[in-house]
């Protein structure tokens, strides 16, 4: 299984589901057990294609000075734009901790919120947007032991 994971999602009870070749959610985290994330950082993103790759960088560099396992899920909104592009482009380029979400088609924050959480595999979990409205040099005071 690759690091990012194109899950298209129709209708919001697929939120739930993970569709990707067939396998059901408890199958995927047995398989994924020993390698959970001490901290999942989910972000929304709609028509946030500007933003994507300093987002990721500025994500990268503060959870790297933690020094303590992680994950980022980008969730796709059903953006018009070249959003999910570019986290497809950051994933297989340059961050392996990065996982990316599409829904097929906008559902609202809320929903992208929920997919995100939902797919999260961290004993804690971070949200926050995507227009950088909450800095993530901050998290480090949201995760102190």
């Amino acid at each position: 299984m690759g690091f990012l994971s194109n899950l298209t999602l129709d209708v919001p009870s697929d939120l739930m589901r993970s569709l990707e070749k067939g396998r059901t959610r408890q199958t995927e985290r047995a398989s994924t057990e020993a390698t959970l994330p001490l901290i999942s950082v989910v972000v929304p993103l709609f028509n946030e294609q500007d933003n994507v790759a300093h987002l990721v960088e500025r994500l990268a560099n503060t959870l790297n000075s933690l020094g303590k396992s992680y994950e980022v899920l980008l969730i796709d909104d059903g953006s018009g734009d070249a959003t999910w592009s570019r986290i497809a482009n950051a994933a297989a380029q340059h961050h392996p901790r990065l996982r990316g979400l599409r829904l097929a088609r906008h559902f609202g924050h809320q929903a992208a919120l929920q997919a995100g959480l939902s797919s999260a595999r961290g004993q804690a979990i971070v949200s926050m947007d995507g227009d950088l409205q909450h800095p993530p040099e901050l998290i480090p005071e949201l995760v102190k032991t």
